[in-house]
């Protein structure tokens, strides 16, 4: 099982406080008198793609915007929640990475869409799925169609916004293909599989040892036979790249870095959460396989 958000007080809480909120707040939206289409997004990966597909006929509220937030144990603010019932338009992540927005989002009268339910990814599975190029492009659809049902007088300004987004992914995507040609099948192994999808996606093999794989996607602590595992097959060259989660950094993999280091195996370094330098989730895929390919060169 991938990590699943404990649900809080706070996010148990959230019917009551939309509840609230809609009784305190029912009058018209700016957003709504300008014509312009209320979105909100759990995390700002999605937001940003809601962005671009919607461009200014959409206003846009990513709730977390940073790498320092952890989306998994997030607890939504009365200010979140009221975020959430002005929204014409909600965009979840789901498979258990923003439990709370989920719960919450099921209390408002918006067009819902749960990024792992349209990419096909069950609760339970690997919930960091906007590594993925295929759930990527059926998020972006399924938000396409949410904006037309929303305003179908502006569905050409959406078509051709749409186009424009799958032009900026199909530059990603040739990337890929670019690195696939020259590492595919090539061993890898990650501290925390958060970018297991884009790494299938370039044709690298996960080699990380099973007992340390299975003990972090259950957030529990890998045993120090687990860490050894990890280790040796790195010195002996079974592990040709690192990837490493440096939003999730500890003394346990501090040991596997210094073991990558100490025979000169290449790492790539990401977060799970959109970098603040990054103002696109395609920008952002865009710099990590270049990353990818620097190191395998």
């Amino acid at each position: 099982m991938y990590r699943i958000a404990r649900i809080t007080i706070a996010a148990l809480a959230s019917v009551g406080m939309l509840a609230s909120v809609a009784a305190c707040g029912s009058g018209q939206s700016t957003s709504e008198k300008n014509g312009t289409i209320e979105v909100v997004a759990s995390v700002n990966q999605w937001g940003t793609v809601a962005k671009t597909l919607g461009g200014d006929n959409v206003n846009v509220t990513s709730i977390i915007n940073s790498t320092n937030v952890d989306a998994h144990d997030y607890e939504p603010t009365t200010s979140d929640i009221a975020k959430l019932q002005k929204a014409q338009v909600i965009i979840v992540n789901g498979a258990g990475y923003d439990a709370w927005a989920v719960k919450a989002a099921q209390s408002v009268n918006a067009t819902i869409v749960n990024a792992a339910e349209v990419g096909g990814v069950n609760d339970g599975e690997n919930p960091h799925v906007w590594f993925s190029a295929d759930v990527r492009k059926a998020v972006a659809q399924a938000i396409t169609e949410a904006y037309e049902q929303a305003d179908a007088a502006k569905k050409s300004d959406f078509d051709k916004l749409h186009d424009q987004w799958k032009s900026e992914e199909g530059n990603v995507e040739s990337k890929i293909a670019e690195v696939k040609q020259k590492s595919d099948g090539l061993a890898y192994a990650a501290t925390e599989s958060v970018a297991s999808y884009l790494a299938e996606d370039m044709g690298l093999t996960d080699a990380t040892p099973s007992g340390y794989a299975r003990a972090t996607a259950n957030e529990s602590e890998p045993t120090p036979t687990d860490i050894k595992q990890f280790t040796d097959a790195l010195k002996a060259g079974e592990i040709k790249l690192l990837v490493v989660n440096t939003q999730e950094e500890s003394e346990l993999t501090g040991k596997i870095t210094d073991a990558a280091k100490s025979v000169e195996v290449p790492m790539v370094e990401l977060t799970e959460q959109m970098p603040e330098q990054y103002d696109s989730l395609t920008a952002w895929m865009e710099g990590l396989v270049d990353a990818f390919s620097q190191a395998i060169a």
